[in-house]
């Protein structure tokens, strides 16, 4: 997809069925893998050598303006109301709460999308917290 803009509600949905269909548990490497890292959704996904900038990636919308600088930005979009992500839950949490909040936080940003393009509306103002995504 690196030469089309990669749309964020499908960019969302494919690690939503990639998470549900234990895409993450498959991994053989060495280390346990890393959500959105380690999974089509992310620009550097099976690109040896080739890395591209987090600030082209579509989840970057996602992640609040203080955090866009960090090395890995997507581990900072905001998954819940307590303001939980998946730094947060790789530092104080367990694995399979960190994938249970990415899979209520994927199915709840979706629905929201598909709910703001059903009215027509698309644009996005900044990430809600039980979202990461804005309110038009």
């Amino acid at each position: 997809m690196a030469s089309k803009k990669r749309d964020l509600l499908e960019v969302l949905t494919l690690e939503l069925e990639f998470l549900r269909g234990g895409g993450y548990r498959k991994s053989s490497s060495w280390r346990p893998p890393f959500l959105f890292e380690d999974s089509p959704t992310c620009l550097n996904f099976d690109q040896p050598g080739l890395k591209r900038p987090c600030s082209e990636c579509v989840l970057m919308q996602l992640v609040p303006a203080e955090f866009r600088d960090k090395q890995i930005a997507c581990r900072y979009i905001p998954l819940n109301e307590q303001h939980e992500t998946v730094q947060s839950l790789y530092q104080c949490g367990t694995p399979e709460e960190l994938e249970t909040a990415v899979i209520e936080w994927l199915m709840n940003t979706i629905h929201k999308l598909e709910l703001e393009r059903a009215e027509g509306r698309s644009d996005l103002d900044g990430p809600t917290p039980e979202t990461g995504i804005g309110e038009a």
